[in-house]
């Protein structure tokens, strides 16, 4: 339970050998068992870092409840994307991004795209996206061996999102390349300093003006046009509000969808049995997919702002102080996961928080699951022994759970 402050006893705080603040914890994947410890022992705890620090929640039912209290723990006060930005302009860049919106703006604003994404009008690409599925594996499967990464698990969310939004296909890899420069911000294979992914933004906003101008005067079945005749209170979107749209659109529509396609395989890879399984029974597919996202949680964390000084578990949180919800280590909470260190493609129930919960549970939610079963079952059906053919080339990055090369080989299909 939150609770006002009425004393301050010293801050329980993460191990000096934990350092969730640094990149670099991350590179060789995910560090389980420092989670594992700090759910046990200290499941509140501050993370010191050069800029200051932030508190580090450990907990699915921490999580779960400070998710629903936006009052308290806002995601527009300073953003939710846990980055230390050196200026308040850089801050103020950011505001018109759904995730970094408290409601009842964030309500008005989401409302604007949700029928797009809901069951229905998803359920609606699924032969298309099939297709679009289909057509990848076939540019691989003579092969025998590819990048994973590349050559797989980007293509289906690239191309579904892109379609959607009204992007022309053969521009996609301009998107894929702005939403690493943009994503990737602590790994100096895409950045080398805040200015590229300020440039990348920048150069997405001038191709996304180029395209609403064009859908002034023919208007199409796409969410641009959606959003150029968007009126949230009577007003239509100014050009920045339509800019970072079409951006968390264009972005959180591949990144996470490819890192899940990504971590799913690689899982199912170190775990032959439960693929056997997978393979032996079609219908335990959707409950695959399910483990899936509570085992890969592609995004890390997302952060919040104390509103006011609160209590939470004897830690006493003050009003203007980062708050970080770790939904990777949520999903392997011991209390609420039965075996939760164990990859079990039939577990349920699984009411993983790899999408969040409350006001900004995510929008893409329906899309990324209907296009993670279809392209595994795919990938099962025509390649069913693909196995890792060398080491698997992590992000290094807090905040994404992102793996950039991952080879693989398999059976050639005859071409």
């Amino acid at each position: 339970m939150i609770t006002p402050i009425a004393s301050t006893p010293p801050r329980a705080t993460v191990p000096a050998d934990l350092d969730l603040g640094n990149p670099d914890t991350f590179v060789r994947g995910w560090p389980h068992d420092g989670f594992v410890k700090l759910r046990r022992e200290t499941p509140v705890c501050w993370q010191p870092t050069a800029a200051g620090g932030f508190w580090v929640i450990s907990k699915y039912k921490d999580v779960w409840e400070l998710s629903l209290d936006q009052r308290t723990f806002s995601s527009a006060r300073q953003g939710a994307i846990p980055r230390d930005f050196k200026t308040q302009e850089e801050i103020d860049e950011q505001g018109g991004l759904l995730i970094n919106m408290d409601p009842p703006r964030h309500t008005k604003y989401r409302r604007l795209v949700n029928l797009g994404f809901s069951p229905k009008m998803v359920n609606r690409l699924e032969q298309h996206i099939r297709d679009l599925a289909r057509q990848i594996v076939d540019r691989v499967a003579a092969r025998g061996e590819c990048d994973f990464v590349a050559d797989i698990a980007a293509e289906l969310p690239l191309q579904v999102i892109v379609e959607m939004i009204g992007v022309p296909l053969e521009d996609r890899h301009r998107v894929f390349e702005w939403s690493n420069r943009m994503m990737a911000y602590d790994d100096p294979e895409y950045v080398d300093s805040i200015e590229v992914g300020r440039a990348a933004a920048a150069e997405m906003y001038m191709y996304a003006n180029q395209l609403a101008e064009a859908r002034r005067d023919a208007p199409r079945d796409d969410l641009v046009s959606v959003l150029m005749t968007a009126e949230v209170e009577g007003e239509r979107l100014s050009e920045s509000d339509f800019d970072q749209f079409f951006l968390l659109l264009a972005v959180a529509g591949n990144e996470t969808t490819r890192n899940l396609i990504s971590g799913g395989m690689l899982a199912l890879c170190e775990h032959p049995a439960e693929r056997a399984r997978l393979l032996a029974d079609a219908s335990l597919m959707p409950s695959a997919v399910e483990e899936m996202l509570r085992w890969v949680s592609p995004v890390m964390q997302f952060r919040r702002t104390a509103m006011r000084d609160v209590e939470l578990r004897g830690q006493h949180i003050r009003e203007g102080e980062f708050v970080s919800l770790w939904y990777g280590s949520a999903n392997r909470d011991e209390e609420m996961f039965p075996h939760a260190d164990r990859f079990d493609v039939a577990r349920t129930p699984n009411e993983h928080l790899t999408f969040g919960i409350g006001p900004h549970f995510c929008l893409g939610a329906n899309l990324a699951r209907l296009e993670i079963r279809i392209m595994f079952e795919e990938l099962l059906r025509r390649l069913p022994d693909i196995e890792l053919a060398g080491p698997v080339d992590r992000l290094r990055s807090n905040f994404i759970h992102g793996i950039k090369r991952m080879p693989v080989r398999f059976t050639p299909e005859p071409r």
